[in-house]
């Protein structure tokens, strides 16, 4: 006898919330660890060291969320204009909606005959046209009205997260030097820690995912650094 066993898809879902982590850890991993690393080299102690890190990371998370925000709200207003003009296109240019409907259809190979009997079973409701036209016309869906705040969290928080990972060393070592070597050290782990979870939560190759994140991380990383230097 055969046993059916129920076909379980497996879909990451939470692509905004990791795109938000990764925007806010990657800056809150290089920044800090450039502004670190650049007053290291400045003659100076660890607790002046901290004291600019520590600054630099509240208000680059300020900045980083309030950007999240914006953005989140500007997506919103996208969304929103968007769907006013085509309830006013359903409304008054009907034909031509229907038409783009049957184009969409075409897209798919549906015969004729079924995209005539799905357009007029979609104009019959007016709401479900317009959400067919948004989400297969525009590529359109209804945004999270949450989306803004979340997102200011998400890479607020990810962002200190991230800066703390340079700034640590330095607040328990004695010197500069060892505090930039250690600094080194805790990014490089910290990056192919983050590359390993990003990498399992959207089906990358594992070594792939850790090896690009920690290379584009540390040249990242290390670039800013370099300019901090030579700028003085």
């Amino acid at each position: 006898m055969t046993h059916l066993h129920p076909h379980e898809e497996k879909h990451f879902q939470g692509s905004e919330m990791l795109s938000d982590i990764v925007i806010g850890m990657s800056d809150g991993l290089t920044v800090p660890f450039a502004l670190a690393a650049g007053v290291s080299q400045a003659g100076v102690e660890n607790s002046v060291i901290v004291t600019a890190v520590v600054a630099e990371i509240v208000a680059g998370a300020i900045a980083m969320g309030l950007g999240g925000y914006l953005a989140g709200q500007t997506e919103q207003e996208h969304y929103y204009n968007e769907l006013k003009r085509e309830y006013e296109e359903v409304e008054h240019l009907p034909e031509r909606e229907k038409q783009e409907i049957k184009d969409i259809l075409a897209r798919y190979n549906i015969s004729k005959n079924v995209q005539n009997q799905l357009v007029e079973e979609l104009s019959k409701d007016k709401d479900k046209w317009v959400e067919f036209m948004m989400q297969f016309e525009l590529g359109l869906s209804p945004p999270d009205p949450q989306r803004s705040k979340k997102s200011a969290l998400n890479i607020g928080l990810s962002y200190i997260a991230g800066g703390l990972v340079p700034l640590l060393p330095y607040i328990f070592t004695s010197t500069p030097d060892e505090g930039l070597r250690w600094s080194v050290i805790f990014t490089i782990i910290a990056l192919m820690i983050f590359g390993y979870f990003k990498s399992k939560l959207t089906g990358q190759k594992l070594i792939k995912g850790i090896f690009k994140t920690t290379i584009v991380g540390l040249i990242a990383g290390f670039a800013a650094y370099f300019i901090a230097k030579v700028f003085g």
